[in-house]
């Protein structure tokens, strides 16, 4: 088949644009670079509670959250040849591989998340929550940004002190936790207020209010959520050969049918998008193989002549022309494709399945089911 040929029979099943769908909200809908969120009506949200026993308070507000098939790297989208907007079964793979996660953790007495309900693999039904206002990232390898500063002489991270002598892709002594704020946050002494800033423990305990922790001892919930659902992931993928090397976490706080507020995992967890994961043996060979979003990110460096384009935050116009006028060789965002699916069916033992139209789909499940699509 012709690349023109493949282009344009996957255009119908990759869903790029998630924020255009006909959901009943009295809300704008809130579009992030790959999920679109959509508010149900107060009425819609006590309907479903009610008819679907969801264990969440009966005024809790409920979301639709819509995964895409967009693919973003070095903060921008990039599309592919003939006009295709993302990559085939991405979204589908995020999705099954975080409610893998999920419910692991549940079942293994962690905590709760955020999903209430799955009705189509790019949708979830979810519960709004109080949100920690920190990324937490823990790391188990030293690469990436972490590896180029300690590289640059830096050896300490979030206020923590690191071994001198340390090679680039060493597993660490210890798991480490780098938090980083979530969004701006004002009027903390000694954060700077822009997003996405490293903070230290120290800054967490001192002002815990301003990062939504109802108590200091909160804290040490939250680590404890880290670290366990870190070693649960890792261990998963160990018996696959497969390395957890880091990964981003997010939390929030919601209330339950009894009236008990809990810390419960948020966003997505444990996925190619926000992790690294390697192959086991190629490390062991001394190779990096990654099963994650890091081969794409490599790929694009690769790919244009200037790759400090794509690393230089002051270069921020030229990245997104770049992004704009460059459609990828459909073979790169196969190569994705073929990374994140192969990876959520090891993982979920379950075939990924490409839909021929998923917006349709979602549309025809949430009007027949669900009864939220507007008449």
């Amino acid at each position: 088949m012709s690349t023109n040929a493949t282009s344009a029979s996957l255009k119908d099943s990759v869903l790029a644009v998630n924020d255009d769908l006909p959901i009943r909200t009295d809300k704008p809908v809130h579009s992030g670079k790959v999920r679109s969120v959509y508010w149900l009506t107060e009425a819609d949200s006590r309907r479903l509670i009610a008819e679907k026993g969801y264990d969440v308070a009966a005024d809790a507000p409920l979301a639709i959250m819509v995964i895409s098939d967009r693919i973003s790297a070095f903060d921008c989208i990039w599309t592919g040849e003939g006009g295709v907007q993302g990559v085939p079964g991405k979204g589908a793979a995020l999705n099954a591989i975080s409610n893998h996660w999920f419910k692991l953790f549940r079942e293994q007495g962690l905590a709760d998340s955020h999903i209430l309900d799955i009705p189509h693999p790019f949708v979830w039904i979810v519960q709004k929550a109080k949100p920690v206002m920190i990324e937490a990232i823990c790391r188990q390898y030293i690469t990436g940004s972490m590896w180029r500063a300690y590289a640059k002489g830096e050896r300490e991270f979030c206020g923590i002190q690191i071994a001198e002598g340390l090679e680039k892709d060493q597993k660490l002594p210890e798991l480490l936790i780098t938090p980083s704020t979530k969004g701006i946050l004002t009027g903390i002494p000694g954060v700077p207020e822009v997003d996405d800033v490293n903070i230290t423990r120290q800054n967490i305990e001192d002002h815990f209010a301003a990062f939504n922790f109802r108590s200091a001892d909160d804290i040490a919930t939250y680590e404890t959520l880290l670290q366990e659902g870190f070693a649960v992931i890792s261990g998963e993928l160990e018996k696959l050969d497969q390395i957890f090397v880091d990964t981003k976490f997010e939390f929030g706080f919601v209330t339950d049918k009894a009236g008990n507020e809990k810390l419960i995992y948020m966003d997505e967890v444990g996925t190619p998008d926000s992790s690294r994961i390697w192959d086991g043996a190629s490390y062991r060979d001394g190779q990096i193989v990654e099963n994650s979003k890091e081969g794409f990110r490599q790929f694009l460096l690769n790919h244009f002549d200037d790759p400090d384009i794509l690393l230089n935050k002051d270069r921020m116009d030229e990245r997104s022309a770049l992004a704009r006028d460059n459609e990828l060789p459909m073979g790169a965002l196969m190569a994705v494709s073929n990374t994140y699916t192969g990876i959520a069916e090891k993982i979920t033992g379950q075939k990924i399945v490409l839909s021929d139209n998923p917006k349709a789909e979602i549309v025809a499940i949430l009007r027949d089911e669900y009864d939220l699509i507007e008449s």
